[in-house]
């Protein structure tokens, strides 16, 4: 992806850093929004909402300015000989909805079948979240995460099931709180073999 990390400063300034600084003109907008919502932003409990309202969103897209890609670029091929399927399962991530800005609360489980190199377990927890600190949807999350892989990695397959709670339904609207999403996609051997797509859904507890 194209993105300056000059445009992305870091949102959480280590000890002895100053807070990252807000302009007058994204305040100003939170300020608006929460007039608009019927509470007055110049109250005692409200004077410093809109830097800490923005700085927090910097923080929840964070992933705007970084490349999943990277996090699978160094990858091993002294493996073994192994050629089985790797699994990491109920990853928890947060991401906002694109629609109402709304927290999306869930987990994802990530798999893929090597064909000869691996990469460390963590990476694939770090192209969820890459992903997932962005405006999203659950259902492009899902694809992003499992395209990543397949691309970076050509494995034989790729499978990515993710289930989580919606904000934008808990909270508002419907307002029906404990209902769960769940979204998948499956690549290469997982979508053409039924045994191989059974398999990893039996180990991801589906």
């Amino acid at each position: 992806m194209s993105c300056d990390p000059d445009d992305f400063d870091s949102v959480r300034p280590m000890a002895g850093q100053a807070k990252l600084p807000v302009p007058d003109d994204v305040q100003e907008a939170i300020r608006t929004l929460i007039r608009w919502a019927g509470d007055d932003p110049a109250r005692e409990g409200l004077v410093d909402t809109p830097a800490r309202v923005a700085r927090a969103w910097r923080e929840y897209c964070e992933g705007n300015s970084e490349d999943p890609a990277f996090h699978l670029s160094r990858q091993f091929e002294e493996v073994g000989g192994y050629n089985e399927l790797v699994l990491l399962k109920d990853i928890p991530f947060q991401s906002h909805c694109e629609h109402h800005m709304a927290p999306i609360t869930g987990k994802a489980s990530i798999a893929y079948m090597p064909r000869d190199k691996v990469v460390g377990i963590s990476k694939l927890a770090r192209v969820l979240h890459a992903f997932a600190r962005r405006l999203q949807i659950q259902e492009r999350l899902t694809a992003e995460v499992a395209q990543c892989i397949w691309d970076n990695l050509r494995p034989e397959g790729v499978a990515v099931v993710i289930e989580a709670q919606h904000g934008c339904m808990t909270g508002r609207g419907v307002r029906t709180p404990g209902v769960g999403m769940v979204t998948s996609r499956m690549m290469g051997c997982f979508l053409d073999d039924d045994r191989s797509r059974k398999e990893v859904l039996s180990l991801m507890g589906y």
